[in-house]
């Protein structure tokens, strides 16, 4: 019973987190509308870090301690946060809510390679190999890059670039972060604080100018950080713990359905043919990718007659 207990509450989490991290995009085009990339990316970095510390003071959480651990939530916070978070903010001027949820879709695709080329996967069967090609051949479909500009050019590359930054760090924090006595909570508020020192730098190249703000985009701003970062990064923090790295990458495959119904009825975009194959060919590049192995048979099990006669 608590096995099915927790499986429901892993797939709660699943469910919730993908939610959450596909509004992030719609979120991030209206902070946009009033932010410079580098004050989105410091802005979203400082209030998840600001929620994720309150949280822990609340539960009696205190964050982790030691030079070493502290270097490890450094690269893990560079890889899943600074990094990618620039990317989306610098990527969506130029390219549509919508069509960064498809490309942000490649996370598990990216997930995939970097585990079987560090030996976390195991060796690539045909049907994932398939998958990854597949999956890579609609994001070209989504780019375009036969069309003047393509779907956003240098801005849908950078996107891109942030999948493949999340799964470097999904494969980081599995490994050296998670499952080693710290709660997660505590090492999520540590990682966002560390993304908010790694990106107050960045405000010199165009971050310090004054901001005006209209309501509706500073609650798209406080909503991003406070829940499309703090509470999200914790959930996943919290799924790479209980399920691991890549499991948690295919989170991303749900994300264009949301992005892509929150941008076409909130901001009016558009999400033409092209795009909607494209983002269909990842999904199901994706869905091959993650087929399971089959079982295989014990050895020191008796041989039926069948196989017997096989053997023969």
């Amino acid at each position: 019973m608590n096995g099915v207990t927790d499986r429901s509450r892993t797939w709660a989490r699943i469910g919730v987190l993908a939610l959450l991290w596909g509004s992030t995009f719609l979120w991030i085009e209206v902070a946009l509308e009033a932010l410079a990339p580098v004050q989105v990316t410091f802005g979203r970095c400082l209030l998840g870090a600001v929620t994720l510390l309150a949280l822990c003071r609340i539960s009696g959480r205190r964050l982790p301690r030691g030079r070493a651990v502290w270097g490890r939530i450094v690269v893990a916070a560079f890889f899943c946060n600074a990094l990618p978070f620039a990317l989306f903010s610098f990527g969506q001027q130029s390219v549509d809510s919508g069509v960064a949820g498809v490309l942000n879709a490649t996370t598990p695709l990216w997930s995939l390679l970097l585990g079987v080329a560090t030996g976390t996967e195991r060796g690539p069967r045909p049907a994932r190999v398939a998958g990854l090609l597949l999956g890579f051949a609609g994001v070209v479909l989504v780019l375009a890059p036969w069309e003047a500009g393509g779907a956003g050019g240098w801005g849908a590359l950078a996107i891109v670039g942030a999948a493949a930054g999340y799964a470097v760090g999904f494969l980081f924090m599995g490994r050296h972060l998670v499952g080693r006595g710290i709660p997660t909570l505590a090492l999520s508020a540590a990682q966002l604080t560390a993304a908010t020192v790694l990106t107050a730098p960045t405000l010199a190249a165009g971050g310090l100018t004054p901001i005006e703000f209209t309501p509706g985009q500073l609650g798209a701003t406080v909503v991003l950080g406070v829940v499309a970062t703090g509470v999200t990064f914790h959930l996943t923090y919290r799924n790479i713990a209980a399920e691991g790295a890549t499991p948690t990458a295919t989170v991303g495959y749900l994300l264009p359905v949301v992005s892509v119904a929150l941008g076409a009825v909130v901001l009016h975009e558009d999400f033409g043919l092209r795009t909607a194959l494209g983002a269909a060919v990842v999904l199901a590049g994706v869905a091959l990718t993650r087929r399971p192995t089959p079982a295989a048979l014990p050895l020191d099990r008796p041989l039926s007659r069948r196989e017997q006669g096989v053997r023969r």
